[in-house]
This record gives C-alpha cells, structure tokens and sequence, in this order.
C-alpha cells in the first residue's frame, strides 16, 4: 500500500468515528424536540463516500456521477438519467428539450400550451413560461390533490402540445387517463417525479411513462444530495437533447476531462461555422451549466443502498398515521392513493372541512406551537400568486378545489427520520386539537 493509499484508509476509518460522535441521534422529548416535516437521513456512509471524492479533488460531475445515473435509471425504469443541479432545473431542462430543432415538427415554439395543474409548485410552471410556452390550468381532485382527469379533454386546443404534472406527494396522477390523452392528440407528456421517487402505477414506476420525467434530491426528498436533480428518459435522442442544454448547449457529448469522443473533433461542419470548428465550442442549443459535483453524486450512491428503506418508512409513517385519525373524518378530508397505484409518500395532507369548526390557520399554529413542522400545499392556487397575476395563461373549467386547498389544506411530515412515537405524537396533537375546538 502507498503512502496515499494509507493515508486515505486511515482518513475513511476516521470519518466513521467522527460520524458516531458528530451525529449521535438525540432523544425525541414530546412537545420539546422539534418533529420536521422532512429532512436528509443519513449514516456514515454518506460521509464516507463524500470525503472519499473530494480527496480526488475532481469537483465537477465524475465516477460517482455516472454510478448514481447507471443505477438510477434502472430504479426509475428508464434508459437514461441526466443528472443536474436541482429538481427545479432539472424541470427547465425537460420543457426546454421540446424547443430542440432536432425533434422537427413536433418541436414546440413560442405559443404553444402545455397543459397543467393551477395548484402546485411554482416550478413545474415556471419553465413553461420560461420557453415562451402557455400554461393551461386545470383543477385537482381533494383527497389524491393530482389532476382533475375529467376535465383533460377540455384542455386541447389548437396549439396544445404538452402536458407537464406532478404526482403530488408522491401520489401517482392516474397515468391510464393522462397517457391515453397524450396518444390520442400526440402530445408530449412531461413527468415531475421529483415527490415520487419508488412510487409505482400499475406495478411500473412513475418516470418511465412520460417522454421525459424529472426528480430532485434536495434534502426534504426520498434521496438527498444536499442539492441535485435528475432528468430521464427511454430515448436516446432526448437524452443527447437534454444534455446539450445542460453542457451550456454544446453539440459534443464528451465526458468533463475528455476529448474527441466522437472521433471528429476537428472534421465536423455545423450552421454557419467553418468544417473543423473544434467540436467542444459549437453550439446546438441556448443552453446553460446546470451539472452538478461528483461531491454530490457520491452521497446520492451512498443514499441509493438506503432507498428501499426510506420508501418503505415513509408507507409504514403514512398508513399509521391515517389509522390514527381516521376518526376525524368529519373535520378533515383524509388522504388516499390514487386508484392503481401505490405511493411513495412525501407527506400528509389535511384539507379542513367548510362546516368544520376551525380554519387552517388555527390548526397549523396550535401545531407548530408544539413544534411539530407543517407546510403549505405548496403554492397552492398559482394564479392568486403575485408572481403570476399577469402570465399568460388559459383555464379550463372553475379552479374550486385549487381555491379550497389554498385556504383549507396542509400537510405534515411522514419521512423516514420520524419515529414511531414522532408520529403518535403528531396523531394525539391533531386530536387534541379537534377535540379542544369549538362545537
């Protein structure tokens, strides 16, 4: 063994100690310690993995980067994933790979409608207006919180030619309804997958539907790299797309540290550029640097072996919780799976009740008193947003359940880092809430 080789043992078998130290788990104190509503879990072989990459001072995307998108892509039922540096990027970079020359006449241009929902988060929108795209509102279901599907067929008009959803909370939109739209009217359709990571619809796994699907690994989602998103798909072609807009829009494809990959660098004529522009510096794309570090990668490698765990801790969280207060049906819209399918849960939504004798307001802050962490159903109704007053957009049908979720709805915590007694804590608080209200 080298000198380097020693040190670098010597450095890992330290890290493992500095985690037992470093991140002893505390003691859940009842009313006292805080209980998230999500957070990164994690042991030492994160850390491990993170100081093993960066003693190879190789900061951009590298070895651990292509391990994560080999496996990943098998997780997700997809051919290929393309790593970038968030799940709100890794969604620009899925609506903007339908702007690409290469797709001909499918490519969608400025006008064009992609249909979505008015009640979620802000960036599975964003990017459609970004591209100069119009988004076409639909409402949602109380109860799944995904896609009104009996309002689809309204959607399309003359220039739809998408359909960009998440599966909200990790609860899978009814993708028979969804994708029979699609082929019946040639539409793209764009899954945000970035709450749904292990979800599955009719034993398949979200992501591999869409042509495209995205997903985040921000610290509150099924698998953390601090920051970091992903792109798949099962065409060879939108993958070359989408990593040309990533690679600041670069028509190569070599690897960070490689050349001449195609064997052309020097041989290739392009637009207006002279034959023998060197291939590195000609550009297919309006693209931007949206990779992120092979630092990251290697903590996502290490999160993949603990991923079956997590989305089976977030199912068992979620269905003892539902028993728990179950009771309190006549107060609450309860949540539930989406017919043929079995959610990797994000959270848990409660919708208070018109007749209920309370408002949300009040509900969250006698939790959050006790500090036990709530959230908002993301964005709620976009369209009542200051950001998004004057966008150009088109709805179809009245947004009644998008208005009521704004008001009425929040969710709370069902991630792996809760405990058993975290989550009967958070039951008996709901209750004593409900049974402290007014009549």
């Amino acid at each position: 063994m080298s000198r380097t080789e020693e040190l670098r043992t010597q450095i890992l078998d330290l890290v493992v100690e500095y985690h037992a130290e470093a991140f002893a788990p505390a003691e859940f104190l009842a009313g006292l310690s805080p209980l998230p509503v999500s957070g990164k879990v994690f042991d030492s072989a994160e850390l491990i993995n993170l100081v093993d990459s960066s003693l190879e001072f190789w900061l951009t995307t590298g070895r651990y980067a292509q391990q994560f998108e080999e496996r990943f892509a098998q997780v997700m039922g997809a051919r290929h994933a393309m790593l970038c540096n968030s799940g709100s990027s890794a969604n620009l970079l899925a609506i903007s790979a339908l702007t690409s020359p290469r797709l001909g006449d499918r490519r969608l241009v400025a006008g064009d409608e992609v249909v979505t929902v008015a009640a979620g988060f802000p960036t599975t929108v964003n990017p459609i207006l970004q591209n100069g795209f119009v988004p076409v509102f639909v409402d949602i279901e109380l109860g799944t919180y995904d896609i009104d599907v009996t309002r689809l067929e309204e959607t399309i008009g003359p220039r739809t030619r998408a359909i960009a959803l998440a599966h909200t909370l990790g609860n899978p939109f009814d993708l028979d309804a969804v994708m029979g739209l699609a082929k019946a009217h040639d539409l793209w359709v764009i899954e945000d997958a970035c709450d749904a990571v292990g979800a599955t619809y009719q034993g398949r796994p979200v992501g591999s539907f869409g042509d495209l699907s995205t997903t985040s690994f921000y610290p509150a989602h099924h698998v953390t790299m601090g920051e970091g998103g992903c792109v798949l798909t099962q065409s060879g072609a939108l993958k070359k797309i989408v990593e040309s807009f990533r690679d600041w829009g670069r028509d190569c494809w070599c690897e960070p540290g490689q050349d001449n990959t195609c064997g052309r660098r020097f041989d290739w004529q392009l637009g207006d550029m002279p034959r023998g522009y060197d291939h590195k510096y000609t550009y297919s794309h309006v693209g931007y640097n949206l990779k992120l570090t092979d630092l990251q990668a290697a903590v996502g490698v290490a999160q993949l072996d603990k991923l079956d765990g997590f989305i089976a801790a977030r199912r068992r969280n979620w269905a003892r919780l539902r028993e728990a207060i179950d009771p309190l049906e006549h107060v609450f819209v309860l949540p539930e799976a989406t017919a043929n399918s079995e959610p990797s849960w994000f959270g848990f939504a409660l919708t208070v009740r018109p007749d209920a004798p309370f408002a949300k307001g009040e509900i969250v802050a006698f939790l959050e008193g006790r500090r036990i962490g709530t959230r908002q159903l993301f964005g709620g109704n976009l369209l009542r947003q200051p950001a998004y007053h004057d966008i150009p957009h088109r709805v179809v049908g009245p947004l009644t359940n998008a208005d009521l979720v704004t008001d009425a709805t929040f969710w709370v915590g069902v991630y792996p880092g809760l405990t058993d007694p975290m989550i009967d804590y958070l039951a008996e608080s709901i209750h004593a809430f409900v049974k402290g209200a007014p009549a």
